[in-house]
């Protein structure tokens, strides 16, 4: 009952049905966007991984068209045999795809190329290559434009090249290349993406599909859930006023009075004890009467704490006055101030008081405080509370110790301030003092 501490939190905003389309929208598109984009680049490596076996295969039917016009005379740079390939070359294999053919001997000469100016010169093979004429096989790879052989492509843009061994009527092995542009091998890298992106999106669609109606279902619920937690968390805090109410209503009429008047009544036996010369009964008496007395006191003090009527009645400039005034009474010195306090509502002005209630109370019990300052401030659509004392103040670790022993005060009037969309802070240090600051919104 006493974390509701007779104010009501502020409800937490319900999940409005266009924030809850939009976040929903914004993730999904969020969502579809990498799955498209994720899919995108793993389909186009998969498709490019095809296009480079089609590619070696082509390279491989080329290089048998390709032998079958290679003589030996080739081999030693004859103009005949240069002719022969060239007729092969230029009327079979080169075309759109294919921008440059070349044959190497395994010494790194170029034996034949279509582009004349680059026969006849000499370059050094790499390990793979040599591996290959070795044996066997065929190897496609991005062409290095840098290397020196291939200061004649470079006009070609990006190529791929692939490679692959042929011999010579004597034997001798060769190296079979050609050239093509790398857009050939995306042009059919997009190619194969092309059929598969339909079905792709038509699923994706689908789901969405599916899941529009499931999510219009669940965000109903959702909205029903709050409002049944919203209307039972309000009947919760008013039943909770109304309990504080009723309890302190009965306490007041019933034990303070009864304890009042029995207070009064043994005044007069007390009275007649010393007229008796009975002093040690009279003290019995007295002793009695003064227990009674402060046990009405601390009723009273406890009907203020459950339900403050100077709060509901004259304001919370009064109420403010009347829990300053045991201060007062010791010889404290008390500064207060509110301004702005006829645009607080109810419930702000509960809340403003029960944290200046904590802060007093803390002031009282362990501050031994020589001045203290309670400000109230409304300006810019927000409340501010600063309680303000000069006393010996604390160190966390004995904030902490409280905690750990029962005393919540300060926790709890955290929690009421974060319900209500505010916050509550607490600086003190050794012999430095304490300040409580209350920010909170208004409604």
């Amino acid at each position: 009952m006493r974390r509701m501490a007779s104010i009501a939190p502020d409800p937490v905003a319900a999940p409005t049905s266009r924030s809850a389309i939009v976040r929903f929208a914004t993730g999904t598109l969020l969502a579809l966007a990498v799955a498209v984009v994720g899919g995108y680049f793993a389909l186009r490596s998969v498709a490019i991984d095809e296009a480079k076996r089609q590619t070696r295969t082509r390279v491989k039917e080329d290089a048998k068209l390709v032998e079958a016009a290679v003589t030996n005379g080739l081999l030693k740079g004859h103009a005949h045999a240069m002719r022969a390939v060239d007729d092969v070359v230029v009327g079979r294999v080169l075309d759109k795809t294919i921008v440059r053919v070349k044959i190497w001997s395994p010494a790194g000469r170029v034996l034949y190329s279509d582009e004349q100016a680059e026969i006849g010169g000499h370059y050094a093979l790499d390990a793979g290559q040599h591996r290959l004429l070795r044996h066997g096989g065929a190897e496609v790879e991005v062409t290095d434009l840098n290397r020196p052989e291939n200061a004649l492509d470079r006009q070609n843009g990006k190529l791929l090249e692939a490679y692959t061994r042929i011999r010579a009527p004597s034997g001798t092995p060769l190296l079979f290349e050609i050239y093509q542009p790398f857009t050939s091998v995306t042009a059919d890298a997009r190619g194969l993406l092309r059929p598969l992106a339909p079905p792709i999106l038509g699923a994706i669609g689908l789901i969405l599909l599916v899941q529009a109606p499931l999510f219009w279902s669940l965000m109903r619920r959702l909205q029903l859930s709050h409002e049944q937690r919203e209307g039972l968390l309000a009947n919760a805090v008013s039943s909770s006023r109304r309990e504080r109410r009723r309890v302190a209503s009965y306490l007041h009429d019933g034990p303070v009075q009864d304890l009042a008047g029995l207070a009064f009544s043994l005044a007069p036996v007390a009275d007649g004890a010393e007229t008796r010369g009975a002093d040690r009964e009279a003290a019995v008496v007295r002793n009695a009467i003064d227990r009674l007395r402060g046990t009405v006191r601390d009723l009273r003090a406890l009907l203020v704490d459950l339900h403050p009527p100077t709060l509901a009645a004259a304001g919370l400039d009064a109420a403010l006055r009347d829990l300053a005034s045991p201060l007062a009474a010791r010889g404290t010195k008390v500064e207060l101030r509110v301004d702005g306090e006829d645009r607080l509502d109810a419930d702000t002005q509960a809340l403003v008081y029960r944290v200046a209630q904590e802060a007093v109370r803390n002031v009282i019990a362990y501050a031994d405080a020589s001045a203290v300052s309670v400000e109230v401030d409304v300006a810019d659509s927000t409340a501010r509370l600063l309680v303000v004392d000069d006393g010996r103040g604390f160190g966390p670790e004995t904030r902490d110790q409280r905690r750990a022993e029962g005393h919540l005060g300060l926790s709890l009037v955290e929690e009421l301030a974060e319900q209500a969309g505010g916050s509550l802070a607490v600086d003190s240090r050794e012999g430095g003092g304490t300040r409580v600051r209350l920010v909170v919104p208004l409604r």
